[in-house]
């Protein structure tokens, strides 16, 4: 635990410097914070649940699971500390990311999202958060649709990298 902890350490620190694909990372997170923040009692078990997504995603990767998980960690703390950042910031946020980095919309999986509306049982709390994937979803769809082939040059792009 100390291990995980130190290294949580040097990663927040240096996270854009030493974790690849940093900003896919973040924009997860992003996603994960906002469903999460619209619920007025947050529960530990919603960062369990990021965490199992994130071993789905990553293919049992349990570092970049982690660091999904406090990532967004760290952006409901600032959500609702609120310091410097709220939910309409988050969802601008999400809305230009997908501007700059569109295929980033292929990231946006709402059946993933779904587990986290089942630890409240509060009606307007888990309205609130439907209507922030259907948000999510419509933004995805609108993104792929509009900027298609942008994404293809993106993806031809980093796969010549590789």
């Amino acid at each position: 635990m100390l291990n995980f902890k130190i290294k949580n350490h040097f990663f927040s620190a240096f996270r854009e410097l030493f974790v690849h694909h940093h900003g896919s990372l973040e924009f997860r997170a992003k996603i994960f914070a906002l469903i999460i923040s619209a619920s007025e009692d947050i529960k530990p078990e919603s960062y369990e649940i990021v965490k199992d997504i994130g071993m789905e995603i990553y293919k049992n990767d349990e570092d970049r699971a982690n660091l999904l998980m406090l990532s967004t960690k760290e952006l409901v703390k600032k959500v609702k500390e609120d310091n410097g950042l709220d939910i309409d910031t988050l969802v601008a946020s999400i809305q230009k990311e997908l501007r700059i980095t569109p295929r980033y919309a292929k990231k946006i999986d709402v059946e993933l999202l779904r587990p986290l509306l089942n630890l409240s049982h509060d009606q307007d709390t888990i309205s609130y958060q439907e209507n922030i994937i259907e948000f999510l979803n419509a933004a995805k769809e609108e993104t792929l649709h509009d900027k298609k082939s942008q994404i293809a040059k993106d993806e031809e792009s980093i796969e010549s990298k590789y």
